[in-house]
C-alpha cells in the first residue's frame, strides 16, 4: 500500500508511550503485565509513572510514596525506583524507530515526539499511525498512542482523546468543535496552572471556548504564547516543529543523598562521581567547558539543625572536557566552600560556558597534551559503553558510594551493562 500524499497538506504526529517508566520495567519482567505498578522518583519520593491498574486502585500521580504505602500493601502494587539509565536507552531506541518514518521528527520528551506527516495521503494517515504504533511495539516492545491533526497543538488534544478513549490511534480532522468541547481548558498543551486559572475565571473552561475567544481579548490577557495555542486550535498552525537538536548551553549533575552526609571525603566523591557523568556527556555532544559550578546544601525543612548552602564558580584557563583536569578543579573549588559540622542533603557540578570542541582555542601544549587527553578520553567512553558505565573510574569517586540515592526498589536492570542484564535460566 502506497501512503505518499501528492498534495501536501500540513499533518503533525504526537507520539507518545503509554506509562513510558512502567512500560520498560515490564519489558524485563513480563509477570507484571497485567498488574499495578508504579515508578518512584529520585531516593524513591513520589509516584511519577503508573500502570492503568494503579490508577484504577486510586493512586494519583505526584502523591509522596509514604502516603500510598498502605495502598501498595493492600492491592500487591508492584514498586520500582527510578531507573533513567534504562529509561533513556529504550527512548533511544523508540526515537530511532520513528526516524524510519520521517526525517521530520522534534523529540520533545523522553516518551513523546512530534512527526511530520505531510507527505503521507489524507486516506492513509490513520493506517500509517497504526504502522506507527505497531512498529514501535515491535521493535522496542513499548505500547504507545498516537494523536493526528494540522498543528501540534490539536495533535496533542487527539492524543489525549487516543489514551482516553483507547484507540490507540486518533485522527483529528473532523468534527473537531465537539472534540473539543469536551476537552478541559486545563488539559490544553502549553496551559498552565495560572493560565487556566485566568481562563476559568472568564468563563472559559474548554477547549472550544478559548478557540472561539476574540483575538483582542487574548492579547490583552495572555502572551505570545496564548495567542499562538489560539490559532492553533483553529487550525492554524504557528507552532514549527524543531527538527534541529539545539546544543545545551550548559549540563548540570547534581543528586540529593540517599542518607545524609557530614565528612569532607564523602563529598567528594559525590562531586567526583557528578564531574565524571558531566564530562562524559559534553564529549557525547563534542563539546567543552570553560566554566565549573560546584554546590552544597542541607535539607532546608529540617528545623532541627543549622542549613547551609554555598556555591563557587571557577574558570578554567583553557576549555576542556577531560575529566581528570575537571575533577581537580572541582574537589578545588568544594574545599573552599565545605563546612565542618553540616549534615548535607545534596551535592552538584555546573558545567558552563559549553563550545564546540572544534571551537576551542590553541595554547603552546595543545599539539601535544590536548591529543593525549582526547585519547584517553575516546579509551574510557568506549570501555565504559562496552563494558558497564563504572567499568573504568578513578579512585576519588569511592566504591561503596554509601551517599547514593535511596534505591532500595531498583529492578537493576541496565542494557549498558552485562553486569545487570536478566539471567535465563534453562533446564
Amino acid at each position: 500500500m502506497s501512503y505518499i500524499n501528492s498534495s501536501k497538506k500540513n499533518k503533525v504526529a504526537l507520539i507518545d508511550c503509554n506509562s513510558f517508566y512502567v512500560s520498560c520495567e515490564r519489558l524485563f519482567n513480563p509477570k507484571i503485565s497485567n498488574r499495578p505498578v508504579v515508578v518512584l522518583s529520585n531516593n524513591d519520593g513520589c509516584v511519577i509513572s503508573r500502570s492503568t491498574e494503579a490508577k484504577k486502585i486510586g493512586i494519583k500521580m505526584g502523591e509522596p510514596y509514604f502516603k500510598v504505602k498502605e495502598l501498595v500493601k493492600k492491592n500487591d502494587v508492584y514498586i520500582f525506583s527510578s531507573n533513567y539509565a534504562l529509561y533513556g536507552d529504550i527512548s533511544r531506541r523508540v526515537m530511532k524507530t520513528l526516524r524510519s518514518f520521517s526525517d521530520k521528527i522534534e523529540i520533545y520528551s523522553i516518551d513523546e515526539a512530534f512527526v511530520d506527516l505531510s507527505h503521507i495521503g489524507e486516506d492513509s494517515v490513520q493506517d500509517y499511525g497504526k504502522e506507527i504504533r505497531k512498529r514501535i511495539l515491535k521493535w522496542t516492545g513499548i505500547p504507545t498512542s498516537v494523536g493526528i491533526s494540522n498543528t501540534k497543538t490539536l495533535s496533542k488534544v487527539a492524543n489525549h482523546i487516543a489514551k482516553r478513549n483507547k484507540t490507540g490511534v486518533v485522527y483529528l480532522k473532523e468534527n473537531i468543535d465537539e472534540s473539543l468541547k469536551n476537552f478541559h481548558i486545563s488539559d490544553i498543551w502549553g496551559v498552565g496552572k495560572q493560565l487556566s486559572k485566568l481562563y476559568i475565571k472568564n468563563g472559559i473552561d474548554t477547549a472550544f471556548k478559548l478557540k472561539n475567544i476574540s483575538n483582542s481579548w487574548v492579547k490583552k490577557s495572555t502572551n505570545v504564547l496564548g495567542a499562538k495555542t489560539v490559532m492553533e486550535l483553529r487550525g492554524i498552525s504557528c507552532i514549527n516543529l524543531e527538527t534541529q537538536e539545539t546544543k545545551r548551553k550548559s549540563c548540570c549533575v547534581s543528586r540529593s543523598f540517599g542518607k545524609k552526609v557530614q565528612s569532607l571525603e564523602k563529598l567528594q566523591e559525590s562531586i567526583t562521581t557528578h564531574c565524571l557523568n558531566a564530562a562524559e556527556k559534553i564529549r557525547n555532544d563534542n563539546q567543552t567547558t570553560r566554566s565549573i559550578t560546584i554546590y552544597i546544601r542541607t535539607s532546608p525543612f529540617d528545623k532541627n539543625k543549622k542549613y547551609y548552602s554555598n556555591s563557587i564558580t571557577i574558570d578554567l584557563p583553557v576549555s576542556t572536557s577531560n575529566s581528570l583536569e575537571l575533577v581537580k578543579t572541582a574537589i578545588n573549588g568544594l574545599k573552599k566552600i565545605y563546612r565542618y559540622g553540616y549534615f548535607y542533603q545534596k551535592a552538584g557540578i555546573i558545567l558552563s560556558k559549553l563550545r564546540e570542541s572544534s571551537e576551542n582555542e590553541l595554547n603552546l601544549l595543545a599539539p601535544i597534551m590536548e591529543n593525549k587527553s582526547q585519547t584517553l578520553m575516546k579509551a574510557i567512553d568506549f570501555t565504559n559503553a562496552k563494558y558497564g558505565r563504572n567499568a573504568i573510574s578513578i579512585a576519588q569517586a569511592g566504591i561503596n558510594k554509601s551517599w547514593k540515592m535511596r534505591k532500595e526498589h531498583s529492578s537493576k536492570i541496565d542494557t549498558a551493562s552485562f553486569t545487570y542484564l536478566p539471567k535465563v535460566f534453562t533446564t
